[in-house]
């Protein structure tokens, strides 16, 4: 058969140039200077050999295939066998079951639980905010299965049988018994469909077998409208009883080996998070024992919510650098107009300023953590809230601004963009939307003044760095004075303390170029509303080189 051999003027519309070369495999940690060197700040740097590997074992398949994959093939529900029988199963794509297998060797679900290390959750963070880059879905049960510790530790006879589980560094995808497989992993049951963040107003209800009490044996009726990673071993759920709303925890395979009624509805299909499978389960007669004392089911299940929490600022900071990391390494080896786009002003103004609000998100992450190792219970009290509210908020404009730095080819599926993007609002709903967490913070300030007194504490370790910082301080102090209609004001007072939080950190922490930038955009006012509005005058290059995916 004839070789047909293409033209000169064909083989040329062949050639492929002025393409970007593939970003991956590289480091997601060491590539991370502001994470690099927040971590060796903020009391971590001893598990830094642990973060070079975690960033070199996620910037390659992780972020290559297995991310991609696991949300290209989603999670499918089976709910009966061939025969009809009932068995409540979900299928992942194979890439799922190596993320997670990943994440626990990692002991990304675990490490300040199985460590004696001070700074053991600054560790994890750093570790987590890697991970994070290449694939947030499976993140899931990871963090709910760190979460769920403390509140399980608050009856020791059930952190007893369920903490060592929880805490392997293994994981088993099949469904039968934690403790033949040597590893579990948590999932958690609160929202039902009448009543969403209000879970007071729950219906399901649990009846007490044999007494009942703390650590007693429950059987649980009712539907969670809300039921994540439903092939997880064991499940906090809420549920009512004569004594007011209870914690429970409800394994899927009972004592004696076989399946606790565990019945699956359908699976949410969801904008984005595509990889995890969120889920209606309907209990009838499930058996399940009581976490924490009763009626106290709500302060108990607060214990997983604060960690979990954490874990959204957490994901946000990682789901911008990952957006930010694609914007700046796709503008420097894209040329247009006889320049490469990451020198022409404009766009070094918008990756500048996309890169100022992941480092901000960064330094706050990871401050935050350490006042989790530290025991700072007003800061992390007040600050879990304020993080929650303001980073998870930020991460949707930073995405798309992102997206569109990469123009048409942000907007198609293969550069991986559209996956960042669709995941971007999932950490400002999740435990518990901007309002909810505004609200939070009036309510802590309320009932504890002392962790005001904490926060600005923290701020003043910056006074006199800048007058603008010093200016919007004072300003701050002020919106305190005047309590008259504070709940209308709440999401303008937390934006506010995040705002200050982040600059003090930069502030003391970042080059002054950074720094600098930070308070004449998101103090001082001299900015527009969107990113790319820095003012004349910023050291870009300064700032876009920290959020360049490269060994600096």
């Amino acid at each position: 058969m004839a070789t047909t051999v293409p033209s000169p003027a064909t083989a040329e519309t062949h050639a492929v140039t002025n393409q970007v070369p593939p970003m991956a495999p590289l480091n997601l940690f060491t590539t991370n200077t502001p994470l690099v060197e927040a971590l060796a700040r903020e009391g971590g740097g001893w598990a830094t050999a642990r973060a070079v590997a975690v960033g070199e074992d996620y910037g390659d398949l992780p972020l290559r295939e297995w991310g991609p994959q696991a949300n290209d093939h989603k999670p499918v529900l089976r709910t009966h066998d061939r025969y009809g029988h009932r068995v409540d199963e979900v299928e992942f794509h194979p890439a799922y079951h190596h993320l997670m297998r990943l994440s626990s060797q990692h002991e990304l679900h675990a490490l300040p639980w199985t460590t004696d290390q001070d700074g053991a959750h600054v560790a994890r963070t750093a570790l987590y905010l890697t991970s994070g880059q290449a694939e947030a879905g499976h993140g899931c049960p990871i963090t709910m299965t760190f979460a769920a510790v403390p509140a399980l530790r608050t009856t020791p006879s059930l952190a007893a049988e369920w903490e060592p589980l929880l805490t392997a560094p293994a994981y088993d995808g099949d469904l039968k018994p934690a403790a033949e497989k040597g590893s579990a992993k948590c999932g958690m049951g609160m929202t039902e469909k009448q009543g969403g963040s209000d879970v007071r107003s729950n219906t399901t209800t649990a009846t007490p077998v044999n007494g009942g009490g703390a650590g007693g044996e429950y059987l649980l009726r009712g539907h969670k409208w809300f039921t994540s990673a439903p092939m997880c071993d064991l499940f906090l759920v809420l549920a009512r009883t004569d004594e007011g709303v209870g914690c429970f925890a409800v394994p899927r395979i009972l004592p004696d080996g076989t399946r606790n009624v565990f019945r699956l509805q359908r699976l949410k299909d969801k904008l984005g998070n595509h990889s995890n499978a969120s889920s209606e389960v309907e209990f009838d007669g499930t058996w399940g024992r009581m976490v924490g004392e009763p009626g106290r089911g709500v302060p108990t299940i607060i214990e997983m919510v604060g960690h979990t929490r954490l874990d959204c600022i957490i994901g946000s900071a990682a789901n911008m650098r990952a957006a930010v990391t694609n914007a700046v390494w796709h503008a420097a080896h894209r040329s247009a107009f006889g320049r490469t786009l990451v020198d022409q002003p404009l766009m070094q103004n918008v990756l500048a300023d996309l890169a100022l609000e992941s480092e901000a998100a960064t330094a706050l992450a990871m401050r935050l953590a350490r006042a989790y190792d530290e025991g700072d219970v007003a800061l992390r009290r007040l600050g879990t809230a304020v993080g929650k509210y303001w980073v998870c908020k930020r991460t949707p404009s930073v995405a798309v601004e992102a997206l569109e730095c990469l123009g048409g080819n942000g907007y198609v599926e293969e550069s991986g963009m559209p996956r960042i993007y669709r995941e971007a609002p999932l950490n400002s709903i999740w435990e518990g939307s901007g309002n909810v967490n505004a609200l939070d913070v009036l309510r802590a300030l309320s009932r504890q003044p002392e962790t005001l007194q904490a926060y600005f504490a923290e701020l003043g370790e910056a006074a006199g760095a800048d007058a603008r910082f010093d200016a919007f301080v004072d300003g701050l102090h002020r919106e305190f004075a005047d309590t008259e209609g504070v709940e209308v004001r709440a999401r303008r007072v937390v934006e506010r303390l995040a705002l200050a939080w982040q600059a003090s950190l930069l502030l003391r922490h970042a080059p002054h170029a950074v720094g600098d930038a930070f308070c004449a955009a998101r103090l001082a006012g001299d900015s527009g509303l969107a990113f790319g509005t820095l003012p004349a005058g910023t050291d870009f290059r300064a700032i876009i080189a920290r959020g360049m995916p490269v060994e600096n």
